[in-house]
């Protein structure tokens, strides 16, 4: 789930890319959702404008929730936005006529992955707890879940990509998971893919290679590429078909078609959050490698 090189001391500004890996050939994608002037709840015909948060945008119009990552350039997802986004999934399945939540970001990147700063020390537990209680939420939901994703989906940006129902992704975006090359593994990536995606689902967690989107689609871990400039177009259709649909009829159906998939997930998610905590965070090797990864340096494995 990571995905982020961050400076030791001070943590940099919200907005800044000071000490962050830079990432090359990103395609951006448009801004969605409306901002609520008064900060507070803004009722207008046929929708609600939740009150926004620091780095994550929702808005609720005629039956489709939009939750945009606005943390730009990556989307880093730290702990304070990996809450913010599990209460505006929360909130949109909360509204009993929602019939889709897209899920897009503001930036060159979907999501970069998890903030390396929050992956060490006293916090890990902690982060993986937070991060590992929004999947559960974006599996639990039974709205029909969109990702949009116009630029790189990598580690922890990945695993929300995979947890969605329909993804829709432009020609230049890739999919990752990284996290073998600084020592460690996904939980969630390797809970969710073997099911997912079957054998085929090991290889990107034993490589770390970043997969084009037209690969990921062969993989199955996205539905539908299309060209940049046709991404919020594509998505806007898939989600105006889910609005035409009885939300009672929709939420069944998930629940129905996914009821073994939560059962798997939900127990191979304890047993890989527990195999990191216990086991992985307890060699030299993960250490090595993440403190590698911050400190700008090749790792000098010890195979233990």
């Amino acid at each position: 789930m990571v995905w982020q090189r961050r400076k030791i001391g001070p943590a940099p500004d919200s907005r800044a890319a000071a000490g962050v890996l830079q990432l090359s050939h990103l395609t951006p994608i448009g801004r969605e959702g409306v901002r609520s002037a008064g900060g507070g709840l803004c009722n207008r015909p046929g929708g609600l404008v939740v009150p926004e948060a620091a780095f994550v945008r929702l808005a609720i119009d005629h039956g489709i929730a939009r939750i945009v990552l606005d943390r730009p350039p990556l989307n880093i997802l730290t702990m304070a936005v990996m809450g913010e986004l599990e209460d505006a999934i929360r909130r949109a399945e909360a509204a009993p006529t929602t019939r889709a939540i897209v899920l897009s970001a503001r930036g060159r990147a979907f999501s970069a992955g998890v903030d390396v700063g929050e992956h060490t020390g006293e916090t890990a537990g902690q982060m993986l707890a937070a991060f590992h209680s929004l999947c559960r939420t974006l599996v639990s939901t039974d709205v029909p879940t969109v990702a949009a994703v116009g630029g790189p989906a990598l580690g922890g940006g990945c695993e929300l990509v995979a947890l969605c129902d329909i993804v829709v992704a432009a020609e230049g975006a890739t999919f990752g998971q990284p996290e073998i090359r600084v020592g460690v593994f996904p939980p969630a990536a390797a809970a969710a893919f073997p099911f997912l995606l079957g054998k085929a689902g090991l290889a990107p967690l034993l490589l770390g290679e970043p997969l084009p989107a037209a690969r990921a689609r062969e993989l199955g871990l996205v539905t539908t590429v299309v060209p940049p400039a046709e991404l919020d177009a594509a998505v806007e259709r898939v989600a105006q078909q889910l609005a035409g649909t009885s939300a009672a009829v929709l939420r069944l159906t998930k629940r129905a078609a996914l009821a073994g998939f939560r059962r798997w997930f939900d127990d191979a998610l304890t047993q890989a959050e527990r195999i990191y905590l216990a086991d992985l965070m307890a060699t030299a090797d993960a250490h090595e490698g993440l403190a590698a990864f911050l400190e700008r340096r090749a790792p000098a494995w010890q195979h233990r």
